[in-house]
């Protein structure tokens, strides 16, 4: 999940999981693989390096988990 803020400054919670594209017209335009889309504060390249950071965090749990198992 990746925090973002809504054009009004509204702030959100977004499945990652779910991007399907990220577009710049001139506002960056997140749309998921569910249809919806949303229009967002953030550059693409943040809503990257948010995407990014975020899966790494899902991979370091899991290896902590493995190594518990």
């Amino acid at each position: 999940m990746i925090k973002l803020s809504r054009l009004n400054g509204e702030v959100f919670i977004l499945n990652a999981n779910l991007i399907e594209t990220i577009e710049a017209n001139p506002d960056t335009v997140v749309s998921l693989t569910t249809g919806h889309k949303h229009v967002v504060r953030e550059p693409i390249e943040e809503v990257i390096e948010k995407v990014i950071r975020y899966n790494a965090e899902i991979q370091t749990v899991t290896k902590v988990i493995k190594r518990e198992v």
